[in-house]
């Protein structure tokens, strides 16, 4: 009996000493540990509780996922993950995935949140499963840019548009939103792609990592985003030089 009491009394100090070990890690409060078993070492976690956080007054929100959506979608989420080694994921400073639901920034719906600064990824469950699995690989590129901002020049990049061509100055300033594949390219694969040069590099790495075969046969009518994908392969493999694409 005593040993019994013993047990259940660590019990009760331990899981408050881990949920307080994951804010502290991911300054991400209501988290609760999924799956931590991976051969690349990212630890999933999922909101317990909806939270809010962020610099500028709490403006990442997210709710819950049901552990029946999470248990639907964990095995994507994991396979596309599980494309990225240790090493580059150590790199990125990329590891915790955190699974919510409804994610929003400034209440605008968003796919997910990248924050190299605590090695978090948030991602949406219930964003648009069209798209899911490219936004995943997405975000992550946003984490590559950021960790390694001096290799991924905008300057080089807007070079490789035509003259007349400008980016808005940022992502939510303009209607630019679709993420559907364009038919007709002209040096963009998604509407998506023309709102800034972040977000097209990202969105040519989602389809680098998701659907190569289907960029091989664009490439064939389109130099500019060929030259594009030459540049991003280029300065990631000067990251990681046995990166895998796809």
């Amino acid at each position: 009996m005593k040993f019994l009491f013993l047990t259940l009394l660590s019990i009760c100090f331990f899981l408050p000493a881990k949920a307080n070990t994951i804010f502290y890690l991911t300054k991400i409060p209501n988290l609760k540990v999924y799956h931590l078993k991976t051969s690349n070492d990212i630890k999933y976690l999922t909101a317990e509780k909806p939270f809010k956080v962020g610099i500028v007054q709490n403006n990442v929100q997210c709710g819950v996922a049901s552990d029946e959506e999470v248990e639907k979608s964990f095995p994507i989420i994991k396979a596309n993950f599980d494309k990225y080694e240790k090493n580059f994921l150590n790199k990125i400073n990329l590891k915790y995935v955190v699974i919510c639901k409804n994610l929003k920034v400034s209440d605008i719906n968003t796919a997910g949140v990248p924050n190299h600064n605590v090695k978090t990824l948030i991602i949406d469950i219930g964003f648009d499963t069209n798209h899911f699995e490219r936004s995943m690989h997405h975000e992550l590129f946003h984490m590559v840019d950021d960790s390694f901002d001096n290799l991924f020049s905008k300057k080089e990049w807007e070079k490789f548009n035509t003259p007349l061509f400008k980016y808005a100055e940022c992502s939510t300033c303009t209607n630019n939103l679709d993420l559907t594949l364009i038919k007709d390219t002209r040096g963009f694969l998604t509407e998506y792609s023309m709102s800034t040069a972040s977000e097209d590099m990202a969105e040519i790495f989602s389809f680098l990592m998701t659907d190569k075969k289907r960029l091989s046969k664009i490439v064939m009518d389109d130099s500019i985003i060929s030259k594009k994908i030459s540049f991003l392969k280029n300065e990631i493999l000067k990251i990681d030089e046995n990166f895998k694409f796809d």
